[in-house]
């Protein structure tokens, strides 16, 4: 069997490392050394430069302006926009685009997907639910309404809210299904309030009090939030490799010029058996993913369930993001501490991942159940 990546998929990650190239990690301050937001606004430029690259459209159909490609080139691309720490809506705006595509009406379609592909109209979605902990389709009710939804509730950190023109915000309606509303920034009966992550970077809650979205702007469909949600965790994995790898590199730059006792640190055993560990880690890492954003993309031809896959590459991702920035603190002595050295802002990232996705603990235990109802052989 061959696992090797097709041709449309390694021209998306060079056309990504060509965008990447130019970012600089340590360009923008650390999140302990500003008051609030490290920045009001995602990284324009950056965005413009994606959307010529043709690499917001990557999963759009060519009716609409794009390569139809699957989950496995967007984490591609995710993994090395990780690597410089891009400030960008990629992910949100990509798997909101997805769920429009897949499920939503022409009306919707025509009003979002080929403008969203040229980087003209960005995307977010709230996926953290009312605390952060539960389920993010349970944080907000949805009443029928004549020829529209009345959605009242709570959405938790939803990542770059003030700057993107739409949220996609799951719903529970009294018949116990699960739709997606697209609702405008400042839309009537919305509120937002400013939070700050780990990272730094700008959350909003977003607040819902009898907010009245017409029935076009909803997708109303079975699979659509699940659909939705399972990318935006297999592109937080993505992520978290990506930013794994970029650490490990630096940390192998730094031991081998850092010298003691005459030697490069890196040639000392305790040294090398931790970096080896790290690679180990990163390596599981990858594996799950690649099998989980397989299953993704198999999933929606109507092929294959994704649960156990995602959930073996959260358990790899959660845990193994965490010990590759903390060896590599370690690893860098004094410099692992330096608030202006990069390092800082990466390891805040990986933590700011490592939360977004949930503990491993709890993977596995889903992993477990799964186990039980399907047993192998």
């Amino acid at each position: 069997m061959d696992f090797t990546f097709t041709e449309e998929q390694q021209a998306a990650t060079e056309a990504a490392r060509g965008v990447f190239a130019g970012v600089a990690p340590d360009a923008v301050p650390s999140p302990s050394l500003v008051a609030g937001a490290v920045a009001d606004d995602f990284d324009r430029a950056l965005w413009a430069r994606l959307a010529e690259a043709d690499l917001l459209s990557l999963l759009l159909d060519p009716e609409h302006g794009g390569a139809g490609l699957d989950a496995i080139a967007l984490c591609l691309v995710l993994r090395e926009s990780a690597k410089v720490l891009a400030r960008v809506p990629l992910l949100e705006t990509a798997a909101a685009a997805v769920a429009v595509q897949a499920y939503g009406g022409q009306e919707l379609k025509a009003a979002l997907l080929a403008r969203a592909g040229r980087g003209e109209v960005v995307l977010t979605v709230a996926a953290n639910g009312r605390g952060g902990h539960d389920p993010a389709e349970l944080a907000v009710t949805a009443q029928l309404d004549g020829d529209g939804w009345i959605l009242d509730g709570v959405q938790t950190a939803v990542p770059w809210a003030h700057t993107a023109d739409f949220v996609v915000v799951p719903a529970r309606t009294t018949s116990d299904r699960t739709l997606l509303a697209v609702v405008p920034r400042a839309h009537p009966g919305t509120g937002l309030s400013e939070q700050i992550s780990t990272t730094g970077e700008r959350l909003g809650e977003l607040r819902l009090a009898s907010a009245r979205v017409p029935a076009r702007d909803v997708i109303d469909a079975d699979g659509a939030w699940e659909r939705l949600r399972d990318l935006l965790t297999c592109g937080t994995c993505a992520l978290a490799l990506g930013l794994g790898e970029r650490v490990l590199a630096m940390t192998s730059e730094y031991t081998g010029k850092r010298e003691q006792f005459g030697h490069p640190v890196a040639t000392f055993q305790a040294v090398a058996v931790q970096a080896a560990d790290r690679f180990i880690d990163l390596r599981a890492m990858e594996v799950t993913l690649w099998q989980a954003a397989w299953r993704i993309a198999s999933a929606a031809a109507g092929v294959l369930p994704v649960a156990a896959d995602l959930a073996v590459a959260k358990i790899w991702a959660s845990e193994g993001v965490r010990r590759v920035v903390q060896t590599a603190q370690h690893l860098h002595g004094g410099f692992g501490a330096d608030v202006e050295y990069p390092l800082h802002r990466y390891h805040a990232w990986a933590k700011h991942l490592e939360l977004r996705l949930g503990p491993a603990a709890a993977h596995e235990e889903a992993l477990g159940d799964l186990l039980a109802a399907h047993p192998l052989g």
